[in-house]
């Protein structure tokens, strides 16, 4: 298998020229300087950024108004909601997180309070949803679809969650130790009656990074479709499709979500379900006829008024869809090179496909501003964006958390994008992967891969101590 050739870059610098089709404001021809040492991830949006910030930064193409907005955008998305009605208010009565940046530290994923706290977490903070539904997939009448575990103060949480984390230790056929651990979820303190371990289905969701949103939103459905039609490989396996949900009473394709359950960057609703702060698209409490509302309303609220303007809406999709993706670091070591063959040896590329292209013309935001210099984008997201079975039993449990989104079912996620992975450490502290952050490090993740990923994982596993290490390498270069 060839290796993709414009990852790995010998020259001191390459200078890409990318005409932006489909504009209709007159933009220059953008050139690209990429210092020796590093790799495009997302053409004219690529940075060559390494610190904590290295998530947080705006592409060089934001300029004018744009950056006036994004600005703005950042603001809201990192300023701490409050319970007043004004602006910045709305927080509540009852809420999954004060912010969108306390979630997503520096536009990346939080620690979330599973590891630090071992559940909810203290002083209105989480950083992780809890979805509850009953075994037969239904709604339980007093909750939604997500568990709000924070409340302002004189308000009562949904419920609180506490986590025990169970570990087992296993050998790689060379003799190597490692170790796999996965969370099991109680829930107490439930708001309403209490409702029974054996009627109730919990996952959990730690945060996403916010890489790429930009590019996610742009990408070419024509090409993931065919990717879909193309992507069968019985000797491995592996066969992804497509996810469609209905959003604003249309069937699209879903791309953004743990199961690809959205095609939008769920702004709107992050604003509405996590934080309890009603806008245009959602203009009623989460909360609406639970005890919530009148235990609010004693603690002076009001709910006569949307509590966020689709403006302000907008100016948050734009900081989103703005980020700059960080390039692939140290191309030219000979053990990320190593290591990227490797990746390809144990099949990963079949799900994480390096190169995917955006349609002409970019993205529109949520009130219709336009995006142009996203468009006619090579891009190395390292994702088909399309569902795989992943819920093969470890331990006698899987990836399969029986949560159905559109089309995906339980034991079915999407491929998650890998670019930017490999700054997570530094960007947010710590190295859990997964939906729920079960796995503490690169091996973790791999290892905890099963159904279409099982093949993948053997011949990973069955790779040299010193081969399975390069692969690593080449991750962190991401």
């Amino acid at each position: 298998m060839q290796l993709l050739k414009n990852s790995v870059i010998s020259t001191a610098i390459l200078l890409v020229s990318t005409l932006l089709a489909g504009c209709e404001e007159g933009l220059d021809v953008l050139d690209v300087e990429v210092p020796e040492g590093y790799g495009l991830s997302a053409g004219t949006s690529t940075i060559f950024a390494n610190s904590s910030k290295a998530y947080d930064t705006e592409a060089d193409w934001v300029s004018g108004s744009y950056a006036s907005r994004f600005v703005r955008g950042d603001k809201l998305y990192d300023d701490m909601r409050t319970s007043s009605n004004g602006y910045g208010g709305g927080l509540g009565p009852v809420y999954a997180g004060y912010s969108c940046g306390s979630c997503h530290s520096n536009a990346g994923r939080t620690k979330p309070a599973l590891w630090a706290d071992g559940g909810s977490g203290p002083y209105g903070f989480s950083a992780m949803l809890v979805y509850v539904t009953r075994r037969n997939g239904a709604q339980f009448k007093d909750y939604g679809r997500v568990l709000h575990d924070q409340a302002l103060y004189g308000v009562q949480p949904e419920g609180k969650v506490t986590s025990k984390l169970h570990t087992a230790s296993f050998t790689f056929p060379d003799g190597e130790p490692y170790e796999l651990c996965y969370p099991e979820y109680t829930i107490t303190d439930w708001y309403a009656d209490e409702i029974s371990p054996d009627d109730l289905f919990c996952t959990v969701r730690v945060p996403l990074r916010h890489v790429g949103m930009g590019q996610i939103m742009s990408l070419d459905p024509n090409e993931i479709e065919a990717l879909a039609k193309r992507s069968n490989y019985p000797e491995y396996g592996i066969s992804g499709r497509c996810n469609y949900i209905t959003e604003r009473g249309k069937l699209m394709l879903g791309v953004s979500g743990n199961k690809a359950q959205h095609a939008d960057l769920t702004v709107e609703l992050g604003f509405s379900s996590d934080m309890g702060v009603t806008n245009s698209r959602y203009p009623e409490e989460i909360c609406e006829g639970q005890i919530q509302m009148n235990q609010g309303s004693m603690m002076g609220l009001l709910y006569d008024r949307l509590d966020v303007s689709t403006e302000d809406m907008e100016n948050v999709d734009l900081y989103m869809q703005s980020l700059g993706v960080p390039a692939r670091r140290n191309v030219n070591d000979p053990e990320v090179i190593a290591g990227e063959q490797a990746f390809y040896d144990a099949k990963c590329h079949l799900c994480h496909v390096t190169t995917l292209h955006t349609r002409p013309g970019g993205s529109t935001l949520l009130n219709g501003t336009r995006l142009p210099w996203l468009g006619n984008q090579t891009i190395h997201p390292y994702s088909d964006f399309l569902l795989h079975d992943m819920g093969s039993e470890i331990m006698g449990v899987g990836l399969n958390d029986n949560f159905k989104s559109g089309l995906a079912m339980g034991n079915e996620w999407r491929t998650t994008p890998l670019w930017g992975i490999g700054l997570q450490e530094r960007v947010n502290g710590h190295t859990y992967f997964l939906h729920d952050g079960r796995a503490r490090n690169f091996v973790e993740a791999i290892m905890w891969h099963g159904g279409e990923g099982e093949a993948s994982k053997n011949l990973f596993a069955n790779m040299p101590r010193e081969k399975r290490e390069a692969l690593v390498k080449f991750l962190e270069s991401l």
